[in-house]
């Protein structure tokens, strides 16, 4: 059993860092979730605390992916047309060019949103442009969440120290 749960670990966290670029998948929640299979997989320990810490700030994560982005096109003057425009230029880049598209596709979704509902080319290339940057905060938090998870688990899987056990405070 133990090497069904490493082998549905390792997948997690792969899945976990594709999952922050594309929005399709749920990258920290699944970064998380590796950790929990590796603890229960025999190959590694962590503490509560590290686990507990990690999980929170996965589920912070999860939350702040929702909210972000569309804060800084609200408090920008963005709209929902905008961040809509974004999720679908998001999918659309990623299919059409697989590493461009990740990065210009929420840009130009985001502009097209706006520019349909403001009829505005400026004010929908501001928004256009807050929109691709709280896309930028979000994906660069997730990513390097997912990251630094698939760290640990590599230095686990090396018989390494993963985290001190500090004490719940």
């Amino acid at each position: 059993m133990e090497i069904p749960l490493l082998i549905t670990a390792i997948l997690c966290a792969i899945g976990g860092i594709l999952g922050s670029v594309f929005p399709i998948l749920p990258g920290p929640p699944l970064s998380f979730f590796a950790l929990i299979l590796l603890n229960f997989s025999g190959f590694s320990s962590f503490s509560f605390t590290f686990l507990l810490v990690a999980g929170a700030i996965a589920a912070i994560l999860t939350v702040l992916d929702y909210i972000l982005p569309s804060w800084i096109v609200n408090r920008f003057g963005g709209s929902k047309k905008g961040v809509i425009g974004s999720m679908i230029g998001l999918i659309v880049g990623s299919i059409l060019l697989p590493f461009i598209g990740i990065i210009i596709g929420p840009f130009i979704g985001a502009f097209i949103g706006e520019f349909i509902a403001q009829n505005n080319a400026l004010v929908a290339l501001k928004a256009a442009f807050m929109t691709f940057v709280g896309f930028l905060i979000s994906t660069g938090l997730k990513l390097g969440y997912t990251i630094t998870i698939a760290y640990y688990i590599v230095q686990a899987l090396m018989g390494q120290p993963v985290a001190p056990d500090y004490p719940i405070i």
